[in-house]
């Protein structure tokens, strides 16, 4: 059977590492990949937004199912393309994608549906934003509407922070087109967590929950990044939490979806916050979120690939998803100076003796040789019985990976520990 994935990151090594323990898999082709995603599948230097040149490709290869993982080609329609030139594929259609693609949609959606999350307004006029945020209370968060590399999103302190915010996403075009509209929500107070669910459009099956750490530096200071770790599962989501989120949150936006016209298949994302007055969403996403997905398919013991194509044909309620029982912990090694400006090109040495687990996301081949090409160059993942374990594993590995200018968190897990033991 051959594959092909669609994306260059950490998210797809790590998709595609678990795709290959099919044993019916012959083939997986990567497009765009990478120079680390090279080592398990043959990279395709197509664009991972370019759906003619994608659709073609897999028309000419033969493929016989594709893995669409980045929110830019879902939301383009790329699962739309594909599959009217006969290629199934997991991930959601161009319809139901714009529950990511635009947070206006999203928090409407909410709204109307009755499911829980933070107070809000949208605006597409400056004036009435900069109006609104006179009197707006403190902290206030800002967002664009639009897709912006999970960088979108402004916690603002004080009111010159917001009004300064909203001038960069409106009037500076700091995003594109993805400011034009932007969300003013109330900010939320409670642990963090991501859960990833498996969907057909009628079951949801979840993964294990997990915990991001965005932020560049230690104690979660410094600028917003794509991720800086993760950790699986999240020690501050119980059985009795997950239960209400299933009642109250995943199944009412299926639902919602439904009856909008625009069935969900694939990975929908929930990112919760558990506030005093219960969980609450903070954004979906339409596909796999990195690096969650980094801790969380190491721990899936059911094949990757049944699962998937489960999502696709409808078959979700009848397919067992079965999870390991340890935990997983991903520290990302990034160039120093992400996520603003830092150098390239520097060589990457990976030992034989670390985790099976580490998945490169941003680094070339040249001259036969890996080297660094992007901020977050790889994610070391261990698995183990306890967290602790597999943050001194993942730790361990860290130190023994070189390449000039790494640069890493220290405290990965540190909130998740600490709530275990509390």
């Amino acid at each position: 059977m051959k594959l092909l994935v669609i994306g260059s990151g950490g998210r797809e090594h790590a998709v595609i590492k678990k795709l290959k323990e099919n044993s019916d898999v012959t083939q997986i082709y990567a497009a765009p990949g990478n120079g680390g995603i090279a080592a398990d599948a043959v990279c395709v230097p197509i664009a991972a937004t370019d759906i003619p040149a994608m659709v073609r490709f897999a028309s000419e290869n033969g493929v016989d199912y594709a893995v669409v993982t980045p929110d830019d080609p879902l939301v383009l329609g790329m699962t739309d393309a594909l599959e009217k030139a006969g290629i199934p594929c997991f991930g959601p259609d161009k319809n139901a994608a714009i529950i990511e693609g635009s947070k206006v949609f999203a928090k409407n959606l909410m709204k109307k549906y009755g499911i829980p999350t933070a107070k809000y307004e949208t605006f597409s006029d400056m004036d009435a934003a900069l109006s609104y945020l006179e009197t707006a209370p403190l902290p206030t968060v800002i967002k664009a509407d639009g897709l912006a590399l999970g960088k979108g999103v402004i916690i603002a302190e004080t009111r010159a922070e917001a009004y300064a915010a909203v001038r960069e996403m409106m009037e500076n075009k700091k995003f594109g087109k993805s400011g034009e509209h932007i969300v003013i929500e109330e900010f939320l107070t409670g642990p963090e967590v991501s859960v990833l669910a498996f969907t057909d459009g009628k079951t949801v099956k979840p993964m294990v929950s997990s915990m991001d750490h965005k932020r560049a530096m230690d104690g979660d200071r410094g600028l917003n990044t794509g991720g800086m770790g993760a950790v699986a599962p999240n020690p501050c989501y119980t059985k009795e939490t997950a239960d209400r989120c299933m009642e109250e949150i995943f199944l009412p936006t299926i639902r919602a979806m439904n009856a909008e016209g625009r069935p969900f298949k694939g990975c929908l994302y929930f990112g919760l916050m558990l506030t005093p007055d219960g969980p609450k969403v903070i954004e979906y996403n339409c596909r796999f979120g990195d690096p969650e997905t980094q801790v969380v398919l190491p721990l899936l013991k059911s094949d990757l690939l049944t699962v998937m194509q489960a999502t696709t044909f409808g078959t979700l309620a009848e397919t067992p998803v079965e999870w390991d029982s340890g935990c997983a912990a991903c520290v990302i090694m990034a160039s120093k100076g992400y996520p603003a400006a830092y150098e390239k090109g520097f060589a990457i040495t990976i030992p034989a003796d670390v985790s099976p687990r580490v998945y490169i996301a941003g680094a070339a081949l040249k001259d036969d040789r890996l080297v660094t090409s992007g901020g977050r160059v790889l994610g070391v993942v261990n698995v183990a019985p306890t967290l602790q374990k597999a943050l001194a594993a993942s730790y361990r590995d860290v130190k023994k990976i070189r390449f000039d200018n790494a640069y890493y968190r220290s405290d990965i897990g540190a909130k998740a520990l600490a709530a275990t033991e509390g």
